[in-house]
């Protein structure tokens, strides 16, 4: 089988497309032909900055494809069902095998590429506003990098909740297009201050949730543009950058900082997790979400594809396809 794989970290140019053995299906696990990998932001810093278990490593969360074969065990797949895999590695691949429990059935309608979009980015965007921020209509949320995965799933459901929606992005053209999406008022990250704006936007009252995939200095000013008992939900390090927020600094407004790990609160929260994504799978099959995808690349094109994301030319998406 043919893989994308790395043996040391690095920039995009340390996955090297290679055959590699053909995988087994392990007792509980569904092994697939892949059709679509979707890139996710920790894909890129597993490749970048987490050592691999053994070489040659591949890397990647998310996969969509065909079963091919059903391990011992396992009941409620069968082979020729169409399902999206998650799991910590292995999606930049022909073929992947995971447990059976991290797949979810691909709604007849829906694409592969647009299914293995939507597990990570969507359950992340879920977790971040409604668990962790507590969101409700009528509040406004502030979502750094609304162009990205989580961010464009972000606005939609916000909206879709009774949210007013403010977003940051890097450019004008960024913010118009995310307008169509649910987004209320943009902020121009390359040329204005987004907490000040933030404050001006909402006549001082603040941002009730902020949702923060960016870290490092980015985070720890976000507290200054949240409202009296806003919450700070931290979801990434896009940044690359530790953040040090003093403790006093929430203190003032009461405010909160959470944290979100979508693979934490899947393995902890089994059952209402693994429903939530399903039901997010349902609403973009619906046409009621939208999975926007900029750029489909092969897979022997992968070190392209990193690249590509680390650029921040992308709007929505970037997929891969064996």
């Amino acid at each position: 089988m043919k893989a994308a794989v790395i043996y040391e970290n690095g920039g995009p140019e340390v996955l090297r497309y290679e055959d590699v053995p053909d995988l087994e299906c392990p007792d509980g696990c569904v092994l697939i032909d892949v059709e679509a990998i979707s890139i996710e932001g920790g894909d890129l810093l597993a490749r970048a900055g987490s050592p691999p278990p053994s070489v040659p490593h591949m890397v990647g969360y998310l996969a969509a494809g065909t079963v091919v074969e059903v391990g011992a065990g396992v009941q409620d797949r069968a082979v020729g069902d169409r399902v999206v895999t998650l799991n910590m590695a292995g999606s930049h691949a022909s073929k992947r095998a995971v447990p059976a429990i991290t797949s979810w059935p691909i709604p007849d309608g829906l694409d592969a590429a647009r299914a293995a979009c939507i597990p990570v980015a969507f359950g992340t965007a879920q977790e971040c506003l409604f668990t962790a921020g507590n969101l409700e209509a009528g509040q406004t949320v502030l979502i750094h990098a609304g162009g990205g995965g989580v961010g464009m799933a972000a606005i939609q459901l916000a909206k879709q909740a009774g949210a007013t929606v403010l977003s940051t992005a890097s450019s004008d053209e960024k913010l118009e297009r995310l307008k169509g999406l649910g987004l209320d008022h943009g902020i121009n990250y390359a040329r204005e201050d987004f907490v000040a704006r933030t404050q001006e936007l909402t006549a001082s009252h603040g941002a009730d949730v902020i949702l923060d995939s960016i870290g490092g200095q980015n985070l720890v000013d976000g507290v200054a543009a949240l409202a009296y008992r806003g919450t700070l939900v931290s979801v990434g390090l896009a940044a690359r950058a530790g953040s040090t927020i003093e403790a006093r600094d929430l203190w003032e407004k009461n405010n909160a900082l959470r944290g979100v790990f979508l693979g934490g609160a899947l393995l902890n929260e089994y059952p209402r997790v693994h429903a939530m994504i399903g039901d997010l799978i349902g609403r973009v099959a619906s046409g009621e979400l939208q999975v926007v995808i900029d750029r489909t690349f092969p897979l022997s094109e992968a070190a392209a594809a990193h690249a590509y994301i680390e650029s921040r030319q992308a709007f929505g998406r970037v997929v891969m396809t064996p």
